[in-house]
């Protein structure tokens, strides 16, 4: 990840570069576009670096955070270049300049080439082994193959304006790579948000967590139970759970864990045990508080 984020970040600045100097928004505009991957690779590395960092007494569950917050931060940064970018491609639409499109041409075949670079580096760390920093290299992964598309855009307008002159295509296509930074962008701001805000993920579902977890044996009910992610790699819950009998709870216990690792992929679970004696709680979809009826005599 760190070869292929040094790899990108020095061709976006080549590309920017000689953007600005061809007078080309597109390959500008693709630039920005491996900026976005640069801010994804450094993401996923300073993921697998703040997960080995330990916790500490003001930080007790370490540093795994950091991911989310440089996604959301990292996000509004590309939501400012999208602005500005798409706000001079208007601007030139309107006042169109001359665009050295043989320059233009040659830097995004090179780009294209880096872009492959990139992803053979990253597919060549790819583990298979399902691990939080696995993950997090196969989306840096897809993100990539994402700027192949914009590298490709470039090479359209360079040869557009080459054989044809047609200088509005370049502004045309750099408004196409702002399309697909803001995709990108808009979709990382909302998961990071939703994350960093104790949302539960995307991907599961708290009725069904509940269910399978109230159906384990020796269970009565569950309730107040909260599920949320500590980064991309981790995943929190905690419940109180109602048992017959506080006697079994060493037996219960592993299969409440079991059930939350086997169908969830949750490890880090928290579970409070209750007496059936007192009230019980029914789970539901939302967070108020639960439902509760007295025990039958």
């Amino acid at each position: 990840m760190v070869w292929a984020l040094v790899v990108t970040l020095s061709f976006a600045s080549v590309e920017a570069g000689t953007g600005w100097w061809a007078n080309s928004l597109a390959l500008m505009g693709d630039a920005g576009h491996m900026l976005t991957d640069a801010a994804a690779l450094a993401i996923a590395a300073v993921a697998a670096w703040a997960v080995g960092r330990p916790a500490s007494n003001r930080h007790t569950y370490g540093y795994a955070r950091a991911e989310l917050l440089a996604a959301f931060v990292n996000s509004l940064f590309m939501l400012a270049i999208v602005t500005g970018i798409a706000a001079a491609a208007v601007d030139r639409l309107r006042t169109p300049l001359p665009v050295s499109g043989e320059a233009v041409t040659g830097v995004a075949v090179l780009g294209l080439i880096v872009n492959l670079l990139v992803a053979r580096l990253l597919h060549d760390g790819h583990s298979g082994d399902g691990s939080g920093a696995d993950l997090n290299r196969r989306a840096a992964f897809l993100h990539v193959l994402g700027d192949l598309l914009g590298s490709v855009a470039a090479i359209a307008a360079g040869l557009i304006v080459t054989y044809t002159g047609w200088n509005w295509a370049d502004p045309l296509l750099s408004l196409v790579i702002c399309v697909l930074i803001l995709i990108s962008s808009v979709s990382l701001v909302r998961q990071a948000l939703h994350a960093l805000l104790d949302g539960t993920p995307p991907s599961l579902d708290l009725a069904d967590i509940g269910n399978s977890l109230a159906g384990t044996a020796g269970v009565v009910s569950v309730h107040d139970l909260h599920v949320w992610s500590l980064n991309s790699a981790r995943t929190i819950l905690t419940a109180h759970v109602v048992v017959d009998d506080l006697s079994d709870w060493a037996e219960v216990l592993p299969r409440l864990k079991h059930a939350a690792h086997t169908r969830f992929g949750i490890d880090h679970a928290t579970f409070q045990p209750e007496p059936a004696s007192s009230p019980v709680h029914f789970l539901t979809r939302t967070t108020h508080a639960p439902v509760s009826t007295p025990t039958p005599e």
